[in-house]
Formats: structure tokens, sequence, C-alpha cells
């Protein structure tokens, strides 16, 4: 009998891996060709055997299944999952990005019955080496998305999804967290001075999802400089956007009240339907220095030209210097499709106009345990270091980590630039 080995490469199984919140390894228990493309077997190797990985591979390069985080166990019952999924992944090429699909709300998520693997729109060894697919019962997906519409198998194979662990001996960042660096960070801050003389102050400009905490952040920023709790930007958790202005914010120095050489910029947040949240045209409007503080926005109707609000004479200090994304760390591979989508336009826009992109990942400490003990094992979490990852790859932003060196974020201010 052959060996029963993964036919995965490393690549591939930490692709996959990154589908999963924490730290995750896989764990070979099934493989069709040598166990043979048969439901008992399946059964005998599978069942009772925690959260498990169904992976199926064909000729047309593709690798794709589900996920279910319970028992399979033929109870003869349609089960709900909240954790369970589809993915497809094309193996063709280098760039390797899974495609998820969640259950339709109210559907179960697979059904715990003899035979294969039961997905409800994708059903394993009930035909031998051929595929089920029926898109929209369970789950609503796109064939080309999840198998290439190619649905003979030339392997599948199951996988007990195991945690690998969460904390790391050696620190993916090193970072020196002593009262003396922080005090040298932040005189750094404090007496940096912009090369161009026009130029008196560096904007940052915070976009995020409603909830990720561009307000609280702003809020935690100037406490620190202040030296006591702050709460000049209004937060909240509701389920729209508590910003609902532009708002231009000084940091402020401790007691002496001298403005530090940054304005945050807070907007509204942003959502996934087209009609809801801050507007792609106003964010192109923001970078581009043509809207005013306080302005209210109006996510039916972009700011136009000769609207109130609308500066019409943009000149470097009213730009934005950089654009810095944040993102809730709980939710990285959460957000919907159509909120990518934004997120990629406003970076194409953002690269057309020359203004550097930073990624802000908060609510750490919610996001893992080990850092909710203590904040310095932030770079000992592996699941930390896997949503920065994931953050970059598979959000397609061009990010830079050099956190000592202030330049990355005010390098634009560098040179002179007409008004755009």
């Amino acid at each position: 009998m052959s060996d029963v080995r993964s036919r995965l490469t490393k690549k591939q199984e930490g692709v996959l891996c990154s589908m999963f919140f924490g730290s995750a390894r896989l764990s070979l228990l099934f493989k069709a060709s040598v166990q043979s493309y048969n439901y008992s077997v399946f059964h005998q190797k599978c069942d009772r055997q925690g959260p498990t990985l169904t992976v199926a591979y064909n000729n047309a390069g593709f690798i794709f299944g589900g996920f279910i985080s319970k028992d399979f166990a033929q109870t003869g019952s349609n089960l709900k999952d909240d954790k369970a999924f589809l993915y497809g992944l094309d193996s063709r090429g280098d760039n390797l990005q899974p495609h998820r699909v969640h259950v339709i709300d109210g559907q179960c998520s697979f059904s715990d019955v003899s035979s294969g693997p039961n997905f409800g729109g994708l059903v394993f060894l009930d035909n031998g080496t051929q595929v089920y697919s029926n898109p929209g019962t369970l789950y609503n997906f796109d064939p080309a998305l999840i198998h290439g519409n190619d649905l003979n198998l030339i392997e599948l194979e199951v996988y007990r999804v195991e945690d690998s662990g969460n904390h790391l001996e050696k620190p993916w960042r090193n970072i020196d967290w002593s009262p003396g660096k922080r005090k040298e960070l932040m005189e750094s801050i404090k007496s940096w001075k912009p090369i161009i003389t026009s130029v008196s102050k560096a904007q940052v400009l915070l976009v995020g999802p409603v909830g990720a905490g561009k307000s609280s952040f702003f809020n935690s920023l100037s406490s620190v400089f202040r030296g006591h709790v702050t709460s000049q930007a209004v937060t909240g958790s509701a389920g729209t956007s508590v910003t609902t202005k532009f708002r231009t914010y000084p940091v402020m120095s401790d007691k002496s009240r001298k403005p530090l050489p940054l304005i945050l910029c807070d907007t509204m947040g942003l959502e996934g339907d087209v009609n809801a949240g801050l507007d792609i045209g106003d964010i192109t409007s923001i970078l581009q220095g043509h809207v005013q503080d306080r302005y209210q926005f109006n996510p039916l109707v972009p700011l136009q030209e000769e609207a109130p609000g609308f500066r019409k004479a943009a000149y470097v200090k009213d730009k934005i210097h950089c654009l810095v994304y944040v993102i809730d760390s709980s939710k990285v591979k959460l957000l919907p499709e159509k909120m990518l989508e934004k997120f990629a336009a406003i970076r194409r826009k953002a690269n057309l106009l020359g203004i550097p992109q930073l990624v802000l990942l908060t609510k750490v400490d919610e996001a893992c345990s080990l850092v909710a003990e203590n904040l310095q094992k932030v770079y000992q979490s592996l699941y930390i270091e896997k949503m920065v990852t994931y953050t970059i790859y598979f959000y397609r932003l061009d990010v830079h980590f050099d956190h000592n060196n202030l330049g990355h974020i005010l390098c634009p201010l560098c040179r002179e630039r007409a008004p755009l």
C-alpha cells in the first residue's frame, strides 16, 4: 500500500491554515487515493475527530472543500455550525489566495449523515471521484471560484484541524519597552519639523470600517502625550458610524498644550453597502485637501465643488500626507467582499496621488488572550503575526513596518507639489 502522505505543499498548507483564527496545523486523517473513495472508510477514519478540513484536488489546479468545527458522527441530522465554510484555492501561480464562502443565513452548515463530507452545495464520496456541486444549497458560491467547474477529483484528503499553540518563544519583532525608549520616541515626534516651510504639521487620515476604533485611537494617542485620559473624539460601538463629520484633531503635548507636528484626521466609517458609510468620492476630496474641518458627510451625495465645505484652492498643507487603514484585528478575515473592494478603490486613489499608506490593527487585546494578559507580548502572539501577514497579502496593502522611522509617514513633505 502507498504511504499516506499529504499532497499539500508547505506553502499550500500555510495558506489553508491562514483561513483559521489563532494558530492551526493540519493532521491528515484520510486519503482517498490510498484508502479508497468510500464513505464508510471515510467515517472509520474521520468520525469524532473534532474540527476537520476536507481538501479536494482536481486537474484544473484547484484545491477546494469545506471546514466544520463539529464532529462527523453520522447522527442523521442537518447541523448548524457558525464556524463552517466552503473554500476554493487556485493553486496555479504564486499568488495563492483562498476564496471563502460562509453558510446562508439561517441554514444548516452540513449534513451529518452516512455519506461522504456533505456540505449541501458540495458533496464528496457520493459517486467515486465525482463531486456533487449545487450552488445555493446551504451556501451561495461561484463554481468558477471554488472548483473551476472541474468536478472530477484526482485526490481527496480530510485533515483534523489542531491548535498549534499561540505563544512564540522569540518575538517576531523586537521592541524596547523601557521608559527611556518611550521618552526618546515621544521626543523625536515632538521635535520633528517638515522640510517644507509652508507645512507646519503632517496630516494623517484614518479610514476604516465602522467600529474599527479610529476615534478611540486618537483619544489613546492624545492621552499618552497629554499625560492623562482624554476623550476629545466621540466613540461608540453602534452598527453605524458615530463620526459623521470630517474632523481634524491637533495632538497637544503635556501640560504646555504645545501642539505636535501631527494632525489626525477622522472620518465617517466605511460600510459594505454602496449607499452607506463614507463615499469613495469624499475620500478622494479629503486626500486632495478639498474638505474642510467639520464638513458633514452625506453617504448618498458626495461633496461637490460648488457645495459649502469644499476648499477649491488646496495647498500642500491642506492635503493628506499619510493614509492609515484602521482595522479591528479580530475581524481581519470577516470583512465582506464589498468592504474589501472599497479598500482597493481607496488604495488606488492614494497610489495615484503618491500618498504613503500604513495599516493599524486595533483591539489586539480582544483578539488574543495572550495579549490581553500582557500587552508587551503582542509580538510573541502567533495569532497577531498571522493577522499582520494576512492583512498585507490578502488585502494587498503596501505597508512599511519601521516603527522607529517617522520618515515613512512624513516623506511626502520632502518636496513641494502644486495644488491638484
